[in-house]
Parts: structure tokens; C-alpha cells; sequence
């Protein structure tokens, strides 16, 4: 991200110069401070490269989805520059000199964009990784590194087994070397080790050569940190109470509470008055399409485990529940309407929300909430279920925008690893980290 807004800065430059100094030879007086204009531009550009996912991650899928969204962001930016130029007009670079910054950017995002990928494959920039364990927590992490794009930057070395490890990973990535832990890192330059046992008793885990790796320089992390930073979720299969009471985060306080609020409050009362359009003509197609009511009310739980009042844009049939039995709501549920089908994709079922958010039920970013019925029957299933419940829920949530749409208890599970780790890390910046790959959900279709 540095290095592009690097060149998003020197593309403006370049494109200023190209246009006035080769005609003329030197830069007109009307033109003013340059850098001003060069950061908004490449604050601007960034920000719509965020929303069309070229920074999470999914850019490296492959090169035809890559060029698509380098297209497109660029073609926003064309807009949205020419849009701030026409209200700005101070901000104008000349004629002819923003296109030549445009296309420059372009070019220079590219080639950076095919450096990385070929730095990144290089076996010399990448962190060398020993995984302590070979049983089914180090198994894991095998999978993680086989299924992640981001996880370019990490070369297992191998994984070294303890006593009574059972091998969960391919016996050729199992090290079968009997020197010292230390002996070990030396020998396979060993950058960083991940702890993934899980019996630690008995001398199950040599501590004290840990130790010395660790004064050493070398990285030692628990395997719940490694899920942490490198997938942005708590694996619940790592997690233990002593880790979480001893782990930085799940900081709670009147100042971020304040902040939040705040937050929550512009940007309901903003986006409310920008989509009442919208609102107001979803509410006539599922009027139209099958009568009222408009609106769906429901009883879902909110901080601390307080019950309130949901509002959403109903997307199914009135007597989709006519038994009053509660069910999870699928993808293809076939008790949607067309509208509803429509409103969902999109996203506009969501809309009302906001007058929840408004009126403090909910926050925009956070946990998604759940009913009642569910919650108790997931407590009973999920571990640490409740945690999710010591912030606001949201409209939208970290588990919306890394996790796909989800209608069962293994996909509760897979959400929640998700929504711990935001109650955990949860910043204004995550927030705004969130509501820019919200967007990207739209775009995309990714998510729930």
C-alpha cells in the first residue's frame, strides 16, 4: 500500500511535467502547489482501490480478476477526480496533465504489482516458519498456508514433532531431526516458531530451549496469534481462557465507547439521508409485489444480552414463519420473494438499520445479531459464544466481509472466529476497514 501511494505522488509529478515542461519548459504560475493536489489523488485512488479489493489479499486469484478490478478503479478514479475538479476548481492540474498522471499511475501500479508477485516468490524475502508439532493443530496451519494468497510471505520449513505426536501433516514435511530446538533453528535459518502442541504437560514442550530461541531474536508465537495475524480470526480450536485473559485487546472504556458512538452516529444519519431514495422505492416494489407490511420486525440480541427490535425491508413471504417455528435463513431460501432476492444481493434489505443504529440498538460495524432461539442453541454448541455479545452488533461486521454466506452451525462457528477477533482488535480504523470491504461485498457478491 506505501508503495502505490509512492506512485500514485510521483505520477502526478510526472504527468505535470510531460504536459507543461516539454511545451514550454517550465510549469505555469496558475497551477500552484503541486503536493496538495498529488495526495489528494492518491488518497482518492487508494481509497477506491480498497473498495474494489486490490489490498485484500484476493488480488493475486488470478490475472483476469486482477486487470477487472485495476480497470474499474481506475475508471472510478477517472470520475470521482473529474467530480472534484468540477466542485475544486483549485485543485485542476491542467488540460491533458491529469490524463498523462492517470495513465502513469496505471502503468506504475502495474509493474509494481508484477515485481511483488515475483518478489514474492522467491524463497530468499519470505520468513522461514518451524512448526512445533506435527499433530492436528499443525495441521492446520498446513492448510492455512496452502489456502492462503497472503500467506506468500511464509515458507514452512517443516514441522518437528514432540513426544507422542501423532503426524496429521504429509510425512515429508515432518522433521526428523534430533538435535537441539536451537541446533534446529540454526541449522534451517529459522525465523519464527509457531507453537501448535497441544499436551504441554510432563515436559511435553522443551521451555527452556523456547527460551533461548527467544533471547536469541527469534519470534516464538502461540498458535492463536499466528490465526490472529495471519487470517484475522481466533481459531476456537487453539483458544484457551489464559490466552485470552493474558492477550493484548478486548479492551472496552468510555472513550472508545464515546468515539464509536460518535461514529456511528455521522455515518447512520449521512448514509440514511443519501439513501432515502432507495428506501423509498424498495418499500413500493415489496408493496407492489406482494401487499404489506413493508417492514419486518424482530426480536434479536443485542449488548450484554439485551433483547430489542430489529428493522429490516422484509425480503420473504408473509407467512414464511406461519408456523412460528424459527429457521435459518439460506441463501436460496425458497420462501423469498423476487424483490426480496433483488434487496438482498444488494443489500438494501439492510437499509433500515440504520434507524436502529440511530436510535443506539446497534452499532454499524460488529457482530451480526442473532435471535434468540439461535443464540441459546449456539451457546449450548460454541464455545466462547457469548463473547460476541460484549459489543453492539452491526449492520455490517469483520465475519460479513471475510466469510461467506453461511446458514448452519459449522458456518456460526467459522463467523464467530471472525467476530472474536473484532471484539478483540476492534478500532475506529477497523471500522473503516470494514465499511470500505462492505462495499466490496456489494460489488463482488462476496460474503453474507
Amino acid at each position: 500500500m506505501g508503495l502505490d501511494l509512492a506512485v500514485m505522488v510521483a505520477s502526478i509529478y510526472l504527468g505535470i511535467s510531460v504536459r507543461f515542461i516539454e511545451s514550454s519548459g517550465d510549469l505555469p504560475s496558475s497551477l500552484g502547489p503541486i503536493l496538495p493536489k498529488a495526495g489528494s489523488f492518491a488518497l482518492v485512488m487508494m481509497l477506491i482501490m480498497t473498495v474494489f479489493g486490490m489490498y485484500s489479499g484476493e488480488w493475486m486469484a488470478g490475472a483476469r480478476a486482477v486487470a477487472v478490478r485495476m480497470i474499474a478503479s481506475f475508471a472510478m478514479g477517472f470520475v470521482v477526480m473529474s467530480l472534484l475538479f468540477y466542485l475544486f476548481p483549485d485543485m485542476l492540474l491542467g488540460r491533458g496533465a491529469f490524463l498523462f498522471s492517470l495513465l502513469f499511475a496505471l502503468i506504475g501500479v502495474t509493474l509494481t504489482r508484477i515485481a511483488f508477485v515475483k518478489w514474492s516468490n522467491l524463497d530468499t524475502f519470505k520468513k522461514r516458519v518451524l512448526v512445533l508439532g506435527s499433530g492436528s493443530r499443525a495441521a492446520k496451519v498446513d492448510q492455512l498456508i496452502k489456502s492462503m494468497s497472503s500467506a506468500r510471505s511464509l515458507l514452512v520449513v517443516g514441522y518437528l514433532p514432540l513426544q507422542g505426536n501423532h503426524h496429521y501433516v504429509e510425512h515429508a514435511r515432518v522433521l526428523h531431526d534430533t538435535a537441539s530446538l536451537g541446533e534446529i533453528v540454526t541449522k534451517y535459518n529459522i525465523h519464527e516458531i509457531v507453537i501448535a502442541v497441544r499436551d504441554r504437560r510432563d515436559g511435553g514442550l522443551p521451555v527452556s530451549e523456547l527460551l533461548e530461541c527467544k533471547l536469541r531474536g527469534i519470534n516464538v508465537i502461540e498458535l492463536s496469534s499466528f490465526f490472529e495475524r495471519e487470517n484475522g480470526q481466533l481459531q476456537l480450536e487453539s483458544l484457551n481462557a489464559s490466552w485470552i485473559i493474558l492477550s493484548e485487546g478486548f479492551k472496552q472504556g468510555l472513550a472508545r465507547d464515546t468515539i464509536k458512538r460518535i461514529f456511528d452516529l455521522v455515518v447512520s444519519l449521512v448514509i440514511m439521508l443519501i439513501s432515502l431514495p432507495a428506501m423509498a422505492l424498495t418499500a413500493l416494489a415489496i408493496y407492489l409485489e406482494s401487499g404489506g407490511p413493508v417492514l419486518y420486525r424482530q426480536e434479536r440480541v443485542g449488548q450484554h444480552g439485551k433483547p430489542f427490535t430489529i428493522l429490516k425491508f422484509r425480503s420473504m413471504r408473509p407467512d414464511a414463519e406461519q408456523d412460528g417455528k424459527p429457521r435459518w435463513a439460506n441463501k436460496d431460501d425458497d420462501r423469498t420473494t423476487r424483490t426480496g432476492r433483488f434487496i438482498r444481493r444488494v443489500r438494501l434489505d439492510e437499509l433500515p438499520q440504520l434507524f436502529n443504529v440511530f436510535m443506539g440498538h446497534m452499532s454499524f460495524v460488529g457482530p451480526r445479531p442473532e435471535r434468540p432461539y439461535f443464540v441459546e442453541e449456539l451457546t449450548r454448541q460454541i464455545p466462547y459464544y457469548n463473547s460476541r455479545h460484549t459489543v453492539k452488533p452491526g449492520i455490517t461486521g469483520w465475519a460479513q466481509v471475510c466469510y461467506a454466506y453461511g446458514a448452519s452451525v459449522e458456518d456460526a462457528v467459522e463467523k464467530l472466529q471472525y467476530d472474536l477477533y473484532y471484539v478483540k482488535n476492534h478500532t475506529l480504523f477497523l471500522d473503516m476497514m470494514v465499511l470500505l470491504q462492505t462495499v466490496q461485498v456489494v460489488l463482488w457478491g462476496k460474503g453474507q
